[in-house]
């Protein structure tokens, strides 16, 4: 197995791929960010489900994806911060997302949420991903 040098890079590459092969799931190796990522994608209704794998290793995250009438629930995600170049905004720099129809996930001192939440609580943070 290749190392990778950014594995949620690497995370959201496998959403969009199996997206755009139609897949019904898909799989990644497990962290606890990826699993909050995961959490904030069901609640706003990117994808159906998520569950955690114990392998005795590091366990696996599998993805149930969302299709509404053969259409995937998630069109579009961008990785925004990246391992040679992060990026941060306070909470009224944060971005809205194709006019607020999207959402962006911020890793913030308070935990991972999304910028609609981390406006509201007026902090900021490191901007992960946009999601439409």
């Amino acid at each position: 197995m290749a190392v990778v040098s950014d594995p949620i890079g690497d995370f959201l590459t496998r959403i969009r791929n199996a997206y755009r092969a139609r897949h019904r799931t898909v799989e990644a190796p497990a962290s606890r960010l990826k699993i909050a990522i995961a959490a904030i994608l069901k609640e706003w209704g990117y994808i159906a489900d998520y569950e955690y794998i114990d392998d005795g290793k590091q366990g696996v995250l599998r993805l149930t994806l969302r299709y509404s009438g053969g259409v995937a629930a998630l069109r579009e995600i961008v990785r925004v911060s990246k391992p040679g170049r992060r990026i941060y905004a306070g909470a009224k720099e944060l971005p809205r997302v194709k006019n607020g129809l999207g959402i962006a996930i911020v890793s913030t001192s308070r935990g991972v949420m999304t910028d609609k939440q981390a406006r509201r609580l007026g902090i900021g943070g490191e901007i992960i991903c946009t999601v439409f």
